[in-house]
């Protein structure tokens, strides 16, 4: 079967000795450290092929698609939290179709369309022809719902309903901020809120990303650059519309942040109401030191935002969670929508997307068209021709 597969990390290098050490001239490109392979399709009846003892209990799945996203750059970059044991094949998120079924599996048969998140190491082992997944890692997916909407589920939904769920607890009518909003978990975000029936702020670096949010509902779309003006500017903006466009004169209820960096001194602290939310998912701009006098003042609780433990200690929520979201997507209060698909010879395109800072919403690479007679709900497909 093909595999996508890394086999160096392209920040590092080993020196005499065989230890990983960061690479004096700086990262290589990934088309360095990433290649298409092929090796054996896994076998659910050979024992010694399994990685655990529950080889009863796993799914062999075909796949469709595999979503790309900007960890699974950064993991091959060996810049991740996680470095998984090399040769690895990247990926978290995969659906496709159900072709073999352990001896004790029960939820699952043979040509059930599904998704899967491949959590070990920190999410990889989607982009192969053939997948093996615990069942407790498989989700069917409605029938109207295309495939290739659900391939970047876990990278970006799971994270973003987990921050507005389970963390920020957001109810409807309520008031959200979301920065470095023109990326898949934002726009996931932007997509989650407004289902569950919340306004909602989307802020970008840039204007050209403004369309992003824009084309996913939110309700307005502000531009905070890349300075402290400008995080000044953004700050008197989302203070003036929450109170004048949507009725919140204290400030936004919960705010997802992506960013981190110089805004979330500059701006976002003064934005959320008192006794207010920051969700925490990442620092896009880098880590700056959060003054605990300040939170006190504003009276802010600031929260790390990250599904994976959460839903390991709770899985039965966990799916809760997820069929939540698939509902969402059947019944059209999220449009399934994929930005670009990359044919699997051309997959190293999808990971330089991310490698230079352009990627934008869903990124997927097609190891199998699935047949769109199959559906009856549009599928927004930009197709990739780069």
């Amino acid at each position: 079967m093909n595999v996508v597969r890394c086999h160096t990390f392209a920040a590092f290098e080993l020196d005499e000795n065989g230890n990983l050490h960061r690479r004096k001239s700086g990262v290589a490109p990934l088309k360095e450290s990433l290649s298409l392979d092929v090796i054996p399709i896994p076998d659910l009846n050979d024992q010694d092929d399994d990685e655990d003892d529950n080889y009863d209990e796993t799914i062999l799945i075909e796949t469709s698609y595999a979503g790309v996203q900007y960890p699974d750059a950064l993991q091959a970059q060996g810049l991740y939290q996680i470095q998984p044991p090399l040769p690895y094949i990247p990926g978290m998120d995969v659906t496709g179709v159900v072709k073999q079924v352990g001896s004790s599996v029960t939820k699952f048969k043979v040509g059930d369309r599904v998704m899967a998140t491949m959590t070990s190491f920190g999410g990889n082992g989607a982009m192969a022809s053939f997948v093996k997944a615990s069942e407790t890692s498989v989700w069917k997916i409605p029938d109207n719902v295309p495939l290739s909407a659900c391939a970047n589920l876990g990278r970006n939904y799971y994270a973003a309903y987990h921050s507005l769920k389970i963390v920020g607890e957001i109810s409807p009518g309520q008031l959200v901020l979301v920065d470095g909003a023109s990326g898949g978990v934002g726009m996931a975000t932007i997509e989650l809120a407004k289902a569950m029936g919340c306004y909602c702020i989307a802020g970008v670096s840039t204007k050209d990303k403004m369309q992003y949010p824009k084309s996913v509902g939110a309700d307005l779309v502000l531009c905070y650059g890349k300075n402290r003006k400008s995080y000044k500017r953004f700050k008197d903006e989302v203070k003036k519309a929450s109170a004048d466009l949507f009725g919140h004169p204290r400030g936004v209820d919960v705010i997802v942040d992506m960013v981190q960096g110089e805004l979330f001194d500059t701006a976002l602290l003064s934005c959320v109401r008192p006794l207010g939310k920051i969700c925490l998912v990442g620092f896009t701009a880098g880590q700056k030191l959060i003054r605990p006098g300040i939170l006190l003042v504003k009276e802010v609780c600031v929260v790390g935002s990250l599904w994976g433990r959460w839903a390991v200690e709770n899985p039965e929520q966990h799916t809760e969670n997820v069929y939540e979201m698939l509902h969402y997507l059947a019944r059209g209060d999220i449009k399934p929508r994929v930005d670009r698909i990359f044919p699997l010879d051309r997959f190293i395109e999808a990971f330089q997307l991310f490698e230079n800072n352009k990627g934008r919403g869903n990124t997927i690479v097609c190891f199998r068209e699935e047949d769109q007679q199959r559906t009856n709900h549009p599928s927004e497909i930009l197709r990739s021709r780069l």
